[in-house]
């Protein structure tokens, strides 16, 4: 999750480059997009943070700044078109969650500036038609090397292991080819698993089960960790 200061610094610098025409033209109430390839619920709690680090840079949403939510809910397919929307709304920045995400807003807009919050290397990501975008990634795809040898720790037994991923999600084959990587150089084995929709989970998990696998890594995806906060507040009304 991004740390509050990095967001004000980053959000603070992006505003400094706000295009002079379009906060003439926003003076009064300039708006804000957010772009993000999962739901309101995954991201519940990073959201008072968000409106936190806007409000310590000057601006309060509905006093003197609109936020546009655009949530794709796991629907990648839907980023080209809402990423689209924000930018007919003539926002002023656009907050981008998530790889895909920052690359649909990259696709509609050369001018607007783009903060980011990704998984990974942002340098691919941010090649081509992109501004000048400041962001924050946790290089989470580069760590399954790390990730796989804490695995192996934790079930010394285990033979076999898995990386579940979402085909939907472009991170999906070049993570699948890190981990492969990191599994070689640990002489692990390891299954590559996908599910492109909650109704696919329980099918994985079943051929988890069926080839014995002993642990399991979650690929980056926001519909992995849609349902992990949802499966987190469940157990916490339970108890």
């Amino acid at each position: 999750m991004m740390k509050r200061r990095a967001f004000i610094s980053l959000l603070g610098g992006a505003a400094a480059t706000w295009p002079l025409a379009a906060r003439a033209q926003q003076a009064a109430m300039p708006v804000i997009g957010l772009l993000d390839i999962s739901t309101p619920s995954s991201r519940g709690t990073a959201m008072p943070g968000f409106r936190r680090g806007l409000n310590e840079i000057g601006y309060v949403e509905g006093q003197n700044a609109t936020i546009e939510y655009r949530w794709a809910e796991g629907h990648f397919e839907r980023l080209a078109a809402l990423a689209a929307d924000l930018v007919g709304r003539h926002v002023v920045v656009i907050f981008a969650g998530g790889t895909p995400a920052v690359r649909a807003a990259k696709a509609q807009t050369a001018t607007i500036p783009i903060v980011f919050f990704i998984g990974e290397d942002p340098s691919p990501v941010l090649t081509g038609r992109a501004v000048t975008s400041p962001g924050v990634t946790n290089f989470q795809n580069q760590l399954f090397g790390k990730q796989l040898g804490v695995l192996r720790d934790i079930v010394p037994n285990a033979t076999r292991f898995a990386l579940l991923v979402n085909p939907n999600n472009p991170n999906a084959e070049p993570d699948a080819k890190d981990a492969q990587a990191a599994a070689h150089a640990l002489r692990l084995e390891l299954r590559v698993l996908s599910a492109r929709t909650v109704d696919d989970l329980e099918p994985a998990f079943a051929v988890m089960s069926e080839q014995r696998v002993g642990a399991l890594l979650i690929g980056v995806d926001g519909l992995f960790f849609d349902r992990l906060m949802r499966d987190l507040r469940v157990e916490n009304a339970a108890q």
